[in-house]
């Protein structure tokens, strides 16, 4: 049976009053719609990226270069979703303090949300671009964040990305999964830290 991972994850509400521009480490996965695999394939237990997987690749690795408050932490581009830990640092410009007394506009303190919107974005305009194929929807319109609140957490979501292909039979956005995670079900059936972002 095919999971509906549109329908399953519109549950939850973004965490109240919560402002997503202050400083911290998120956990985003974004998914394609229908669960198309897209971005490459799992191959013995390595994610083998398309052209498609490598343009979401370098966008990630760039985002620090559009948003000075930014880190792009791990990344792992999947068959038809990601994983990645983003991190926001509002003390910094670029990886240097700003000079004492200068304020830092709203502008430049972008939310999560409008972060994983550019990306999102960006993404979608360059892989439609070398297929020659304006307009198509490469990623579901909601995005899953889970807000980090500890170096044990931030290590544990860590591993968890960077082991995702080895264990891709059993992962919660694989059609044809074939058994549980339990890492995996850790993480996104936290009730506190776990949003489905509209």
């Amino acid at each position: 049976m095919k999971h509906n991972l549109e329908k399953s994850r519109h549950n939850s509400i973004r965490l109240k009053d919560y402002d997503y521009s202050q400083n911290g480490a998120y956990f985003v996965t974004a998914c394609t719609p229908n669960s198309r695999s897209f971005f490459g394939d799992v191959v013995r237990g390595e994610m083998v990226l398309n052209k498609y997987g490598k343009i979401i690749n370098q966008f990630w690795n760039e985002l620090p270069n559009h948003f000075f408050n930014v880190e792009s932490d791990w990344l792992m581009v999947m068959p038809n979703h990601i994983h990645g830990v983003i991190v926001i640092n509002n003390e910094c410009r670029g990886g240097v303090t700003p000079p004492m007394g200068e304020e830092t506009s709203p502008l430049q303190k972008p939310k999560l949300g409008q972060i994983v919107a550019y990306f999102k974005y960006q993404t979608t305009k360059s892989i439609n671009k070398v297929r020659s194929t304006p307009g198509l929807q490469v990623w579901q319109r909601s995005y899953y964040e889970h807000i980090i609140r500890n170096e044990e957490e931030l290590n544990k979501i860590r591993y968890y990305i960077q082991t995702n292909p080895l264990k891709w039979h059993l992962d919660r956005d694989n059609p044809e999964r074939i058994g549980i995670d339990g890492l995996e079900e850790e993480i996104f059936n936290s009730r506190i830290t776990n949003q489905m972002i509209k």
